[in-house]
Parts: structure tokens; sequence; C-alpha cells
């Protein structure tokens, strides 16, 4: 018995692996950065507490990156195209969105587990209300 064919191997578009590329060079920079800023500077307000936000941006959405490529991949029924580089892209950098704003919610101790949710659904809501009017309308 054969396994149904997949996204995953001759569906997918080549920009995806320049994709996978910039996710190594975004998470390199990011984590990289972020060792850098942790171990040589003192926690201050100020240009070290909003490079931290940065850095920690460009290091979640880049390790972000291929499991929200895997998953666009993986769920998108066969029928459809894969989404492109540019909805990956986007929903990656939600989500290093969602964890900035949860890391910058705990310093003054605001972040709480209901609000974390509340926050999540929001972001999905967002997401999904976009890729809702970017997909083409079905034909009957």
């Amino acid at each position: 018995m054969t396994p149904p064919p997949s996204h995953a191997t001759s569906d997918t578009p080549p920009d995806h692996a320049g994709l996978l590329v910039g996710s190594l060079l975004l998470m390199a920079l990011g984590w990289g950065g972020l060792y850098a800023l942790v171990t040589t500077s003192l926690p201050r307000i100020g240009g070290e507490l909003w490079l931290f936000f940065l850095l920690l941006q460009v290091a979640v959405s880049g390790t972000a990156l291929p499991i929200v490529r895997f998953i666009n991949v993986r769920f998108t029924p066969l029928e459809r195209e894969v989404p492109p580089v540019g909805v990956i892209v986007r929903q990656s950098v939600w989500v290093g969105l969602y964890v900035v704003l949860l890391a910058w919610l705990q310093i003054p101790r605001l972040l709480s587990a209901p609000l974390a949710g509340f926050l999540l659904l929001l972001f999905v809501v967002i997401e999904a209300f976009i890729r809702s009017r970017e997909l083409p309308a079905p034909s009957h």
C-alpha cells in the first residue's frame, strides 16, 4: 500500500529552501546576539532592554520559521497550493511578537495564564481573518 501524496515532495515551492536558509541566519543572529547581550551587559532600562526585545523577536521568529513551514505544508489540503513564503514569515513573526509581548508583560509581573491564553487567541483570530481574506473563494 503506497502512502498518499504529500506536499513535502514535489509540490513544495523552490523558495522554501531559501526560507530555511534565512531561518538559520535569523536563529544564529538572534540567539548569538542574545547570548552576547546577556553575558556582557548589565540589565538596564534603556537601550539594552530594547535590544533584548529586538534580538528575542529575531531569535524566536527564526526558530519558528521551520516549524510553521512544516505545519503549513503538512496540514494544507492536497487540492490547495502550499501557502507562499510571505504567509509563513508573517505567521513566524506573530509567534515572535507573542513571545516578546509575554516577556514584556513579565517585567512588571502582569503576565498570567489567562492573559497569555487571551493574547494567543487574539493572535490566532487575527491570522485566521487575514488568511480568510487571502484565500480565493471556492468555485462550485
